[in-house]
């Protein structure tokens, strides 16, 4: 097991959650080498549910806030020579400029400055004048019914009371309130099948989707303004597929498309809206997540707003913000790194950047 050393620089300490290979599904070293560290420190109750780890703090405070990330990440880069791999790398010094490799703004960066503040706290290093609760979860990049948050909230929903949640996903260390939601839906078309030497005995099911994208191509976004925060909406084919064999008209055609809606709508109200857009057509809802508003107005969110500084801003993409807004708790993200930067081949995360974040964090909760 890689055991992890919470005293080093924090920079550091991200590469070293970097250097543990935890594609989804692929979970559990990291996920024990973060309990095996969490027990070994004072002050908490720690609890495991799969690859899920929760530690909690009990000093009778009047407030209590969630600091929540995911150990998961996408899968390796492909491409030849990438950076964003597993293992870590330095431009120049270790623990200076900056650091690659998959996960470190997606999000092993926030994950470290979880782990640190975590460290901070067991030491007595930091006294917190909150009660806090870490929450490290797995299966947050694939599909939602596998999310370990997910998870937590139905077997453990008594570890994520709270009265305000940080989400520590990449935000170059401005918070970002709320998320849009996101939805995806199929589109389909039939037609009749034949021989494509005699195509005038079928019924073309692919050419039969050309209003589908024309009307997707002309389909103009809205910007919506929700508690103050302007939330930019997105409506768009994803993937298509049709057809059987290069000699054969094809008989059906499906095009996938994604809906990221501001959270001033329902999943509900988004179905609505596309089976609108999509009237004459076959349209079926396949997945669905509504977004979060910016619950900018609570006390909590407020105080952590002016204790950390910046103009905050919308989260266009879709994230557990929205877990626990569902569980009635304001949260916003707020975490090191360039969220553009997530999942390419060269991901990477200024040094400073993690160590500012932490920062903030220790400021905020030793106020």
């Amino acid at each position: 097991m890689t055991a992890l050393d919470l005293q080093q620089d924090v920079s550091l300490l991200t590469a070293a959650l970097i250097d543990i290979n935890s594609v989804s599904d692929q979970e559990t070293a990291i996920a024990d080498a973060v309990e095996q560290a969490l027990r070994a420190l004072d002050f908490f109750e720690v609890t495991r549910d799969g690859d899920s780890i929760v530690a909690r703090t009990t000093a009778g405070h009047a407030e209590r806030v969630i600091l929540a990330g995911h150990l998961d990440t996408v899968p390796l880069p492909g491409t030849k020579g990438a950076r964003g791999t597993v293992p870590s790398s330095w431009d120049g010094t270790p623990g200076e400029g900056v650091l690659h490799g998959r996960g470190a703004v997606d999000m092993k960066g926030g994950v470290a400055v979880q782990l640190a503040l975590a460290a901070a706290i067991g030491r007595g290093e930091l006294a917190p004048q909150r009660d806090v609760t870490f929450v490290f979860y797995d299966h947050e990049e694939v599909e939602a019914s596998k999310s370990g948050l997910g998870r937590l909230v139905k077997n453990h929903p008594e570890l994520l009371t709270g009265d305000f949640a940080i989400l520590l996903e990449p935000t170059n260390g401005v918070v970002e309130g709320g998320c849009n939601g996101t939805s995806r839906f199929e589109v389909t078309t039939r037609g009749v099948a034949a021989h494509s030497a005699r195509a005038w005995m079928g019924e073309n099911a692919i050419h039969a989707v050309a209003p589908v994208l024309t009307r997707l191509a002309a389909y103009q976004p809205r910007t919506v303004a929700v508690d103050g925060l302007d939330y930019r909406e997105s409506l768009n084919a994803v993937l298509i597929h049709g057809g059987t064999a290069g000699n054969v008209i094809p008989d059906r055609c499906v095009v996938e498309i994604n809906y990221r809606f501001a959270p001033d709508k329902t999943a509900d109200d988004a179905e609505l809206h596309v089976k609108q857009l999509m009237e004459g057509f076959d349209v079926v809802r396949t997945d669905a997540a509504p977004g979060a508003r910016p619950g900018l107005n609570h006390p909590a969110a407020a105080s952590f707003v002016a204790a950390v500084g910046g103009e905050p801003k919308p989260k266009y993409g879709w994230t557990d913000v929205a877990r626990f807004s569902e569980l009635g708790i304001p949260a916003v993200n707020f975490g090191p790194g360039d969220a553009l930067l997530a999942h390419k081949d060269d991901e990477r995360v200024d040094a400073q950047a993690v160590r500012t974040c932490l920062a903030a964090l220790t400021a905020w909760l030793s106020d």
